[in-house]
């Protein structure tokens, strides 16, 4: 939620020295990292040093459903043992066809990746010459603004989808700490230039209506 991401590296050094199991959850990276979409530890080199991975379908697959990679054994006692996979229907064969669709587009289209990355880029660089207060932590495509009231959130949320016609998902407690509610932007590949300055002007609207101070650090 803040846009930000775990030294991928480092903690499979520490697994390893000290005997420990990883697990990756790169819901909100697959697809959208590295040379074929594997997420951010194939961009970073170390998806083989991790022990499990767990995925989404949806997201940048625009399907539903999910999937976990591991050791053989492992997985075969995740089938066996985890009553969240035994009690859960499996995919329909049109939505597994879809899914196997978007993973291949995703392996095959990298330039949609870096245009994204751009995209996310110009974005957050145009809401902080705005004076809108883009979390610094966010070093991805995720673009959090923080607000820091739950109440002052959801408000800013609702005037930009009925008077602005954009929606912005108003991220709350308990998903985040009490204090730092933030509107949560996640721009696309095809979001151009004239839509986000749209999404500028309205911020700008809606902030001066809603004004919000952030305390210092």
């Amino acid at each position: 939620m803040d846009g930000d991401t775990a030294p991928i590296e480092q903690i499979c050094d520490l697994a390893e020295a000290y005997g420990a199991m990883t697990y990756l959850d790169e819901v909100h990276g697959v697809g959208l990292y590295g040379p074929t979409g594997g997420g951010v530890a194939e961009r970073d080199g170390v998806m083989h040093r991790v022990d499990f991975i767990e995925g989404t379908l949806a997201k940048a697959f625009g399907t539903m459903g999910g999937y976990v990679t591991g050791p053989a054994v492992a997985i075969d006692a995740i089938r066996s043992a985890a009553s969240g996979f035994i009690f859960t229907t499996s995919l329909a064969p049109s939505i597994a066809a879809a899914a196997l669709e978007s993973v291949r587009v995703v392996k095959e289209c990298p330039h949609l990746r870096d245009r994204l990355q751009e995209r996310a880029e110009r974005l957050k660089a145009l809401l902080r010459e705005a004076g809108i207060p883009v979390m610094a932590e966010s070093t991805t495509h995720i673009v959090p603004v923080l607000v820091g009231d739950a109440a002052r959130c959801k408000k800013i949320s609702d005037i930009l989808l009925y008077e602005h016609g954009i929606y912005v998902q108003p991220i709350n407690y308990p998903t985040v700490p009490v204090g730092t509610e933030r509107l949560r932007i996640t721009p696309s590949p095809f979001h151009d230039d004239a839509l986000m300055d749209g999404l500028i002007a309205a911020f700008k609207s809606v902030w001066a209506k809603c004004p919000v101070h952030i305390p210092p650090a």
